[in-house]
């Protein structure tokens, strides 16, 4: 899970063919982003997240609108990393954490999130986001719930992202406006491009472009939180690093 907590960004895509997933996660992956869901909404699907394991090993591969545990199984034999549902399956989440694999269910109520618990699992998708109250539900619910973060996904898009990105009990943003259909269709990369490049720029606060960035932090917990947070998406061959430094 922690993988998916550095992504900060989950693009959940559909796609028609397993030409146009190797094209398209390539553009994501120059915009800067290192993980993608792909939805298991087409025929395509399990061919694409073998054909986008196989070009990008470094690429987070995983599996979204997993319905079942046999579709949990193939879409691992084909490569996923982890598994996302849009409900909770206890059969899906339970055959998930037995064989290690990362698993985030969609929750949307306080009965959902208390199962999600007795399952063992603290990180779970609020899906569809806008539709069941945004960010103004996910704070109340996270009043109770304080152990609980929460991946927003569905209704999301760049100008909505903002609001998300600031809270501490946000673990990640997901949605489909990270890769439009259209620019998939149109083979427009470079659009697709600069679509993560602003995503990341409006996650992180600041543009990520520079070549090397340092910061300091008081104990290694928060040194962790640090290259969690502004190492994101940043492109191979840059830096970051953080040094702990003594308390004052």
């Amino acid at each position: 899970m922690n993988d998916l907590n550095c992504a900060g960004l989950i693009p959940a895509v559909a796609f028609d063919n397993s030409g146009d997933a190797v094209f398209a996660v390539g553009a994501m992956r120059n915009g800067g982003l290192n993980v993608v869901e792909i939805t298991m909404r087409t025929s395509a699907a399990l061919d694409s997240i073998t054909a986008v394991a196989n070009a990008y090993p470094d690429m987070l591969v995983g599996a979204g609108t997993v319905l079942s545990v046999e579709s949990a199984q193939l879409a691992v034999k084909a490569g996923a990393k982890y598994i996302v549902s849009p409900g909770l399956d206890e059969g899906v989440v339970r055959w998930c954490m037995e064989n290690d694999i990362a698993v985030v269910p969609g929750c949307v109520t306080p009965t959902e999130i208390t199962r999600a618990l007795s399952l063992g699992l603290n990180v779970v998708k609020f899906f569809p986001a806008e539709i069941y109250g945004g960010l103004k539900a996910i704070k109340a619910l996270h009043a109770p719930f304080q152990t609980v973060s929460f991946i927003p996904t569905g209704g999301v898009d760049l100008a909505s992202l903002g609001k998300y990105v600031d809270k501490s009990y946000i673990y990640a943003v997901g949605g489909s406006w990270l890769c439009p259909k259209d620019m998939v269709k149109n083979r427009n990369g470079r659009g697709i491009s600069d679509i993560v490049r602003e995503s990341i720029r409006i996650l992180l606060g600041f543009d990520p472009g520079a070549d090397h960035c340092g910061t300091n932090a008081y104990n290694t917990a928060r040194a962790a939180y640090y290259l969690n947070k502004y190492g994101t998406g940043r492109p191979a061959g840059d830096s970051l690093h953080t040094a702990v430094m003594p308390e004052a």
